[in-house]
């Protein structure tokens, strides 16, 4: 069963929803907003208090029980137009856990609230005028962040980054509109008729970045997923050892028989600039064993789509074997890595000295700030690091070398710079851009009458006013919000 369908004028009732979580926990926010919602508070409200935006202690009971208490809870009341939402709003926070925060969002809904559909009060934000669509999906990025680096896009973009741009990419193309419009209107005044080089150079910019924003894409897709490192080698080589030594914890079942890891195994470890997608595969060799043929075949895709492959020997003769091996199947930077460590006799120092002691990838939560490391010039691709997941010598050294990789071969975020987050604004861009270069071909040809060649300008900033939400398109707000969770 779908989701319930969307009221067709959600402005024209008061819902409610618990901001929170579901679960145990301290304490949850319910909050309640529409035209009534101040009414149907006070139904539930001992005292109501009578300063807006204040917070105030109140007790809570059902509509027909006024004697029987539901709880003890803290209270905030906003008036229209002065809130998020742009409406009445009431915000309680009472006692956490599973029944206190349901009864209390029973005793609204008897008082007379419907309860919220996924995002709605964000929604509702975005037609009374207090946020841009865009801004509404930074909302729902921000909450979905698992990395240092999501929620950095997230918050540059609740900012405002990227309405800015695109509102003044839109304002291009209406001063283009504005041009022909004014040319075709008085085409005597001034000096004389329109110059078509200014028209054709006011397009060329606007194209040129729109090109820069959609190549941004890429950015929100590391942010969000990470970079792809995958650790590749013959079997019982060490691979899930190193894994489970880099993740800080036992993922990956690790065993002395050859061909144990039989698919790939995948953790996000958030790090700077970028998280990092570890992946342990099968070990690389020719097997007659169906299932670990399957798990090689898992092998052999996960290393065309690496960004950055550790390859994994116990000595330098396993180590040339592997990297022939990947570089069949990959063209991504190497690391080589002799691990065992503890069990060899060359001595030769690492590529990165151990003592630069840098903090283990998954010593921090995902989405806590990680610490920036030493930036390195080059990427190792060549000389061997030697470590030991037993004693603990060279990891080190490996999580220096792999970050310096990464940063040789992705770019560094842009702290100021606007990104495109999501799939819709792809589109939306693409078909500006589109209607841009019909326009553009058309001007220059002249193979179209001018108000003709006009109208792929007006669809160009259509497509961008769809972007910005800039006005009422019932199935982009529906798809946008559905996405949303309960109570935002």
């Amino acid at each position: 069963m779908g989701a319930p369908p969307r009221p067709a004028d959600p402005r024209g009732d008061t819902i409610v929803a618990t901001a929170t979580a579901p679960g145990r926990g301290a304490l949850a926010v319910i909050r309640v907003s529409g035209p009534d919602a101040h009414s149907i508070a006070r139904r539930c409200t001992i005292p109501w208090p009578t300063t807006a935006r204040q917070v105030t202690r109140v007790r809570l009971h059902a509509p027909a029980r006024p004697d029987t208490p539901l709880d003890e809870a803290m209270i905030t009341w906003f008036a229209a137009p002065r809130s998020f939402t742009g409406e009445d709003l009431v915000e309680y926070t009472v006692h956490g856990g599973a029944f206190v925060p349901a009864a209390v969002l029973a005793a609204l809904v008897a008082a007379g609230a419907r309860p919220a559909l996924p995002g709605e009060f964000t929604e509702r934000a975005v037609r009374n005028g207090k946020l841009d669509l865009l801004r509404a999906e930074a909302i729902g990025d921000l909450i979905d962040a698992r990395t240092a680096a999501s929620h950095r896009l997230a918050l540059r973009q609740l900012d405002g980054v990227l309405t800015r741009h695109l509102a003044a990419l839109r304002d291009a193309v209406l001063g283009a509109e504005a041009l022909i419009a004014y040319d075709l209107d008085f085409p005597s005044e001034d000096d004389g008729p329109l110059d078509p080089t200014r028209v054709l150079a006011a397009v060329d910019a606007t194209l040129t970045a729109l090109d820069t924003l959609l190549a941004t894409l890429p950015q929100a897709a590391l942010g969000r997923d990470g970079v792809m490192v995958v650790l590749a080698g013959a079997p019982n080589a060490g691979k899930s050892s190193l894994f489970n030594a880099l993740v800080g914890e036992s993922r990956a079942l690790v065993s002395e028989v050859p061909g144990t890891t039989r698919d790939a195994i995948e953790v996000l470890l958030d790090d700077d600039p970028w998280p990092i997608r570890l992946v342990d595969t099968a070990g690389l060799r020719s097997s007659d064993d169906r299932v670990e043929r399957l798990g090689i075949e898992v092998s052999h895709r996960r290393l065309a789509e690496a960004q950055v492959v550790l390859v994994c020997g116990e000595d330098d003769a396993s180590l040339a074997r592997g990297v022939v091996e990947v570089r069949a199947h990959s063209a991504a930077p190497l690391v080589r890595v002799r691990t065992k460590g503890d069990r060899a006799t060359d001595t030769r120092p690492a590529a990165i000295d151990a003592r630069e002691v840098s903090e283990p990838m998954a010593s921090r939560p995902i989405g806590s700030q990680p610490i920036a490391s030493p930036r390195a010039s080059t990427a190792v691709d060549d000389v061997p690091i030697t470590v030991s997941v037993v004693t603990g010598n060279g990891l080190a050294a490996l999580r220096n070398a792999l970050r310096a990789t990464v940063r040789a071969t992705t770019p560094d975020p842009a702290e100021s710079a606007p990104v495109v987050t999501r799939a819709r604004h792809v589109a939306a861009l693409t078909t500006a851009r589109a209607e841009l270069q019909a326009f553009r071909g058309a001007w220059a040809e002249g193979a179209l009458p001018v108000p003709v060649a006009a109208t792929h300008l007006r669809a160009a900033t259509l497509a961008l006013d769809e972007l910005l939400g800039a006005f009422d398109v019932e199935e982009v707000l529906d798809r946008v919000f559905r996405a949303f969770c309960i109570g935002k």
